[in-house]
Formats: C-alpha cells, sequence, structure tokens
C-alpha cells in the first residue's frame, strides 16, 4: 500500500493533482500581491513575487515531469 502511495507522486494523475493545486496557490498569490498593493507594503508585495517566483519555478518542474511521463500523443494539454 505505501508503495502505491509512493509512486501516484510520479504518475500522470499526481502530476495534474500537483499542477492543479500549484495554480490554486497562484490565486492565493494573487490575492496576497492585490492586498499589497492596496495597503502599499512592500515587504508583503516582495513576498508575494517570490512566492511568484516559486509558482512559476514549481509549474515549469511539473510541465518538465508531465512530459517525461508520456510521449503527449495521446495527452491533450500537452498537444
Amino acid at each position: 500500500m505505501a508503495k502505491k502511495a509512493k509512486n501516484f507522486k510520479k504518475s500522470k494523475t499526481g502530476v495534474y493533482i500537483a499542477l492543479g493545486s500549484t495554480a490554486f496557490g497562484a490565486i492565493s498569490v494573487a490575492k496576497q500581491a492585490k492586498l499589497a498593493r492596496n495597503d502599499n507594503d512592500m515587504l508583503r508585495l516582495v513576498d508575494a513575487a517570490v512566492s511568484a517566483a516559486a509558482i512559476v519555478t514549481g509549474l515549469a518542474i511539473l510541465y518538465r515531469e508531465l512530459k517525461r511521463l508520456g510521449d503527449g500523443n495521446d495527452d491533450v494539454l500537452l498537444g
């Protein structure tokens, strides 16, 4: 059972779930940035920018993992 859960992270389904949760995190960062701009809080704005950079990097890594998992012929997202 533990082996199945461990391999789930490296499956296409696991990568899609990770992509979705990372995109959901991007919504939170966008809200944080908007509040920081409205309050003129430079420290929160910097925090939001760093978080956004981490999300972009994470999405790029997940995309690369998704391309590595399959040839892309049968995958709608990879075209």
